[in-house]
């Protein structure tokens, strides 16, 4: 098969799965986005403190 070909038919495969698929509900960016970021900002800290790297 053509890949011309095979892209059309996959776009069009995805089309149709796209309309039958229900719409996913709204997530909402609150509390849990923001303790994610404050521990990925500790994690960052305690990895740049001096005395943290591994022994060789």
């Amino acid at each position: 098969m053509h890949p011309d070909i095979h892209l059309t038919l996959h776009h069009a495969r995805a089309a149709e799965l796209s309309a039958e698929a229900e719409p996913r509900p709204a997530r909402r960016h609150g509390l849990r986005t923001r303790l994610g970021w404050t521990l990925v900002e500790v994690g960052l800290r305690l990895a740049a403190r001096p005395g943290t790297a591994p022994a060789h």
